[in-house]
């Protein structure tokens, strides 16, 4: 008798009775120990298979584990684990769902996240098939806290060429201040016109702390909040050499201190972003027209004379390592010709947490110094590069 004989002689009938073996004495004890081994064959299979999986997935998890990339390596232990988790029914929804809990989260945007290498697609989602819907949260600058922010010439009387925002007194400032940023954005709608332009807000806020200044009970010094809107327009039209426009964006943005007279900054624009990339590469220029503003209400008049009317972004990622360097510029020559640059460097420390170096010569490294040429070296970590 076969095995599958062995096991279905222990099944009842349809009127629930076990078929008897006449032959034999013991036939009921012996039809009971068949169909219990037959299950037990079957129970001893299963766990088989099971051990045969977890054996799969300990050997992906040991290869996850020796790539030396910190996305790659996540994006590798994200795969396993989609893998030995059960699948219902619709899968394809099940994995874009899964792909928009991974952006929902505020980190490091992964390599699967949009177009393979393209550093822009990870952040804005300009491809079509990278497209991941509304109000998901995502990182829009980079998220850092710099606890050494060293200034040797602070603005201790800020001025203006409106009287009513002149500070009569000096401050009491220490050379060494803190300063941190938090920056994040959403796309608030999707396809806008036709199947393109998408919609996104974003919102940075920088505060530089004195927080070594114990006499003057460690304020504030200032704080810039910067809501924006963009409508943003995924290309891929080849320019020259490797290089690729990849953006392009109409937009709007606000910048306030959130202060009262006399030490109250503020200004409007409107702006145009044009953005291309190649492998490890990122540039984006931004020209903007400043919303005038009445005299009398004019926090900070001719500021587009020194915080610039355009700026120019160059971000470069080599292995784990990334550099930036922002350019702004008033376009303009003789007594109206000011400026700033910037440049920032961060790399790994610990999983998310990166080294952040930070540089900064030039004019407006915050709204309340729009007019005030300073030079400021930052040295502290952060949780989120550019890109």
């Amino acid at each position: 008798m076969s095995h599958l004989d062995n096991v279905t002689t222990g099944v009842a009938d349809t009127h629930g009775r076990r078929p008897r073996d006449a032959s034999t004495p013991h036939a009921g004890r012996a039809t009971a120990l068949r169909y219990r081994a037959g299950w037990a064959a079957a129970g001893l299979m299963a766990c088989a298979a099971a051990a045969h999986a977890d054996a799969d997935t300990e050997s992906h998890l040991q290869r996850c584990a020796r790539i030396e990339h910190d996305a790659q390596r996540l994006a590798c232990f994200d795969e396993v684990a989609r893998d030995a988790s059960p699948r219902r029914s619709h899968p394809d929804r099940v994995a874009k769902q899964e792909h928009v809990d991974d952006v929902h989260r505020i980190e490091p945007a992964r390599p699967e996240a949009g177009s393979g290498d393209s550093m822009l697609d990870r952040r804005w989602e300009l491809d079509p098939d990278s497209k991941l819907g509304v109000f998901n949260l995502r990182a829009h600058r980079p998220i850092y806290i710099l606890p050494v922010f060293w200034n040797p010439d602070p603005n201790r009387q800020p001025t203006s060429d409106n009287p009513a925002n002149v500070v009569d007194a000096p401050q009491s400032l220490k050379q060494v201040e803190n300063k941190f940023q938090l920056s994040f954005k959403t796309k608030v709608a999707e396809g806008l016109i036709g199947d393109r332009g998408d919609l996104w807000f974003s919102y940075t806020q920088s505060s530089r702390w004195q927080l070594y200044n114990e006499n003057a009970s460690r304020p504030f010094r200032e704080t810039n909040y910067e809501p924006e809107i963009d409508l943003v327009f995924g290309i891929d039209e080849p320019l020259f050499g490797d290089w690729r426009a990849r953006m392009l964006a109409f937009g709007a943005v606000h910048q306030s201190n959130g202060r009262d007279l006399p030490l109250s900054r503020s200004w409007d624009r409107l702006k145009f972003t044009f953005a291309a990339e190649r492998d490890g590469w990122v540039v984006m220029l931004r020209p903007w027209w400043r919303i005038g503003e009445s005299a009398a209400k004019d926090d900070n008049p001719h500021a587009e004379d020194f915080l610039g009317r355009a700026d120019l972004h160059v971000v470069h990622q080599r292995k784990e390592h990334e550099f930036s360097m922002l350019l702004r510029h008033s376009l303009r020559t003789g007594d109206r010709s000011h400026g700033a640059v910037q440049w920032d460097w961060s790399f790994p420390l610990q999983r998310y947490l990166r080294a952040h170096i930070q540089l900064f010569d030039g004019y407006g490294e915050s709204l309340i110094d729009f007019n005030h040429r300073s030079t400021y070296l930052g040295i502290g970590v952060s949780l989120l590069p550019w890109y």
